[in-house]
């Protein structure tokens, strides 16, 4: 992948559109293509994990469309309806994309055929156990390989006996395997509900309203019942919080700068960056909250601050999970120690994201310690970062946040593998090059 260099401005200036919302738009595709009618989603994420899971809807007959709009990509998606998929005739490649395989999954489950899905080789070294066991018990037909622990995939749809609802307890919380439990969900006789240990992302569960689900939540528990039809959705996607991460720790820890981050998703289940970096003392401003459909969006500035160290475990961390590479680069610059625990999570996921990021942020000279369910860093110190070159070793979220880490260090940094970044932001560096000049 090409290589990228950056290094620390005079300032950090300018207002950032970040890409629609990665989750969002991979839902809006998944449920556009069982719902009756057409399905539209503007803003959506053109990036290459979204473009995985259109690519798997093709193969599975559902006709969609990309259309260049003044506010960006339009997406159409003719639903086929809950029964109206079609046998692929081929595998299923997922590319990179984890969302797509575990919540499809779900889908598939509940579908009269048989399909494989697989991915590249970073994807087929994550598990899938934690999807297979509640489908299996819903009457699913699946496998998979390293006695049913990693993809490849294979789903079957249900048994002669068909799908039925079940209760699930987590024992770990993933809004991927909620999902993909609550879709097949729709397919099986009676209620399927799932109990959470924690608050993991519900955009499925909003959206499936949006379109006409019978979905409830009581305390940690959320349901859903089987339907006749979703109703088409018209939804325009917020800007993805993830993204904006970035950008609120490279303006809060740059000694020179002011960012504005227009229209972005504030989900509470995502916003745990938010809450972290002002218990840091960042100087962030949540402007103009308002509802885009059934998400809560909202304008973020932010500014030039002082920060300190912190505490962050529990459901915290699980609102942050894939903020936490970028949270470790803004407590490189944070008086005194902040420890991350509880993100035993981090370990399968594109990389094995504690030991990487200790390895990487350490070449710069930040002090981190790698523990067992997290990292501990302690800030600033007194050299601050120097430049070097760093690998994210094809992660998107690990190499994003290295830039990060450069724009805030002395001489240049160089990131080895700039090009993952189009797994989620692929206008990336292009968004770098022009805040930096601002």
């Amino acid at each position: 992948m090409t290589a990228q260099t950056v290094r620390r401005p005079a300032r950090l200036r300018g207002t950032v559109r970040v890409p629609g919302h990665k989750s969002i738009s991979h839902r809006s595709a998944l449920l556009g293509a069982i719902a009756t009618g057409t399905s539209r989603a503007r803003r959506f994420l053109t990036s290459d994990d979204c473009l995985a899971t259109l690519d798997c809807l093709r193969a599975l007959g559902v006709e969609w469309r990309l259309i260049d709009e003044p506010s960006g990509k339009t997406l159409e998606v003719d639903g086929t309806g809950l029964h109206g998929l079609q046998e692929p005739a081929d595998v299923l490649d997922c590319r990179n994309s984890g969302t797509t395989m575990r919540i499809i999954a779900g889908i598939l489950a509940g579908q009269p055929f048989t399909s494989v899905l697989t991915g590249d080789a970073s994807l087929r070294a994550r598990p899938v156990d934690r999807v297979i066991e509640p489908l299996r018990q819903m009457g699913a037909q699946l496998l998979a390989r390293q006695n049913d622990r990693l993809p490849p995939l294979t789903v079957r749809g249900p048994s002669p006996e068909g799908l039925h609802g079940i209760r699930y307890r987590q024992p770990v919380a993933s809004a991927q395997v909620k999902s993909a439990v609550l879709l097949a969900g729709l397919f099986a006789d009676g209620e399927t509900v799932v109990e959470e240990p924690g608050p993991s992302r519900d955009h499925t569960e909003r959206m499936l309203t949006a379109m006409g689900a019978d979905v409830r939540r009581e305390g940690p528990a959320v349901s859903v019942r089987p339907v006749d039809a979703l109703a088409s959705i018209d939804i325009e996607v917020p800007g993805d919080i993830s993204s904006a991460a970035y950008w609120l720790v490279a303006a809060a820890a740059h000694p020179d700068a002011e960012v504005i981050l227009p229209n972005v998703g504030v989900n509470p289940t995502r916003t745990g960056l938010l809450d972290a970096l002002a218990m840091m003392g960042a100087s962030l401003d949540v402007g103009e909250e308002r509802m885009a459909g059934e998400e809560p969006v909202a304008d973020l500035a932010v500014r030039s601050s002082h920060l300190r160290g912190i505490e962050a475990g529990g459901d915290l961390v699980l609102r942050m999970m894939d903020e936490l590479p970028v949270l470790a680069v803004a407590a490189a610059f944070a008086e005194g120690e902040t420890v991350v625990r509880d993100a035993q999570e981090l370990r399968v996921k594109e990389s094995d994201r504690i030991a990487s990021l200790t390895r990487e942020l350490s070449k710069l000279g930040v002090a981190i310690e790698e523990r067992d369910d997290g990292f501990a860093v302690r800030g600033p110190s007194a050299e601050g970062l120097r430049g070097a070159r760093v690998s994210g070793g094809g992660d998107h979220r690990l190499t994003m946040a290295l830039a990060v880490a450069g724009l805030l260090a002395e001489g240049d940094t160089t990131i080895e593998d700039g090009g993952s970044v189009a797994v989620s932001y692929p206008g990336f560096w292009t968004d770098i090059a022009a805040v930096a000049e601002g």
